[in-house]
């Protein structure tokens, strides 16, 4: 198989995991379709590859309808798409008694509504193709749960929950679906993190343990690139001196 000419979408592609997707897919001639929320990113990266065809469009996952415009995008610019890559996500920490039901809103409207929106906007493309494939990030966060982060482990379950059920009743579509499982990654998913004490315990552990977003976009276009007949379903890549 091959990533050269495959059209792919990619939600929070601004930074982290997303741009060093769009980076490492870029260099294997991939077709692009990006959206974050921050466009000057966007454009910044998309003209680091001037010969490359990508293009990038502002989106928040949490509207449904800036999700489909970008599926619209891929559609109108390529005729098909091959892959969805549901991506963008954020990490609140705080422990339950803190009552942060704000964070808790944003930690469910991102993290899992961003996703079901994207499934939502592609599916009924793939299966009028009878082909495709949707990627998510999920988390080591998503096998394992640890105090301050219940809710954003919940988020996590529930992406994982919904990829398996997502696989179950469209792989006779023809539909790869693959989570991949971060533990913990040197990128700017701290800076979600409200609680200051916090956020600063989690720089100091990314800067001392953490892996790069690009060993986790590597995993990802080595999904991309297995045979059609090949469903990845999950990948779990921690640092090696991470212990949860």
């Amino acid at each position: 198989m091959s990533i050269k000419n495959k059209v792919v979408i990619i939600t929070g592609a601004s930074s982290g995991i997303g741009a060093a997707t769009v980076r490492t897919l870029a260099e294997q001639h991939a077709k692009l379709v990006i959206g974050a929320r921050r466009m000057d990113r966007l454009v910044e990266l998309k003209n680091t590859f001037p010969d490359e065809a990508i293009y990038a469009q502002q989106v928040d996952v949490t509207k449904f309808d800036q999700v489909q415009s970008l599926i619209d995008l891929a559609m109108t610019k390529f005729g098909h798409i091959d892959v969805l890559y549901n991506n963008a996500g954020v990490m609140p920490q705080n422990a339950l008694i803190n009552v942060a039901r704000d964070e808790w809103q944003q930690i469910l409207d991102v993290n899992v509504m961003g996703v079901l929106n994207g499934i939502a906007a592609v599916l009924p493309i793939m299966i009028k193709q009878q082909a495709g494939q949707i990627m998510a990030t999920d988390s080591v966060a998503g096998h394992v749960v640890v105090p301050n982060l219940a809710v954003y482990n919940g988020s996590k379950f529930a992406v994982r929950a919904i990829m398996e059920g997502l696989r179950k009743e469209q792989h006779n579509n023809n539909i790869r679906t693959m989570i991949v499982s971060p533990g913990s990654v040197a990128t700017e998913l701290y800076t979600s993190i409200n609680n200051a004490e916090r956020r600063q315990a989690e720089i100091m552990f990314e800067k001392q343990v953490g892996i790069a977003a690009e060993d986790i976009a590597r995993a990802v276009a080595f999904a991309i690139d297995a045979p059609e007949n090949v469903d990845i379903n999950e990948m779990i890549i921690r640092p090696i001196k991470e212990d949860i």
